[in-house]
C-alpha cells in the first residue's frame, strides 16, 4: 500500500519572498527519505500513510518555530498495492500522449 500525497505548506505572515521557508520545509522532507518531486506548486511525497503524514507534520512544525500563521494545502492518493507511483503515474499519461514522447 502506499500514498502519494501533495503537499503544499509556506508563512503567510513572511512576506512575498517565501523561498526560504519552503526550502526548509523541503530539507525535511529529503531527511525522511522518502520519495519525493518538487514542483513549482508543492511537493509530491511517497510512502506509506503513517510516515508520510509524520513528515508532513514535522514540516509544519518545522515552520511553526518562527511563523504564526502556515497555509497547508494537503491532497493525498492511497491505494493498495505496490508502490513506485510517484515515477509511475505521469509515465502512465505520457505513455498515451499522440506525438513525439507519446504512443497513442
Amino acid at each position: 500500500m502506499s500514498v502519494v500525497v501533495e503537499l503544499t505548506i509556506f508563512p503567510l505572515d513572511k512576506g512575498a519572498s517565501l523561498s526560504p521557508y519552503v526550502a526548509r520545509a523541503l530539507n525535511v522532507i529529503r531527511a525522511s527519505g522518502l520519495p519525493h518531486t518538487l514542483g513549482p506548486m508543492g511537493t509530491c511525497i511517497e510512502g506509506e500513510w503513517d510516515e508520510v503524514m509524520a513528515v508532513v507534520t514535522a514540516c509544519f512544525e518545522e515552520l511553526r518555530k518562527d511563523c504564526t500563521r502556515i497555509n497547508v494545502g494537503l491532497r493525498a492518493d492511497w491505494r493498495a498495492g505496490a508502490g513506485g507511483r510517484l515515477a509511475a503515474k505521469p509515465a502512465s499519461v505520457l505513455d498515451k500522449l499522440d506525438g513525439p514522447g507519446g504512443q497513442g
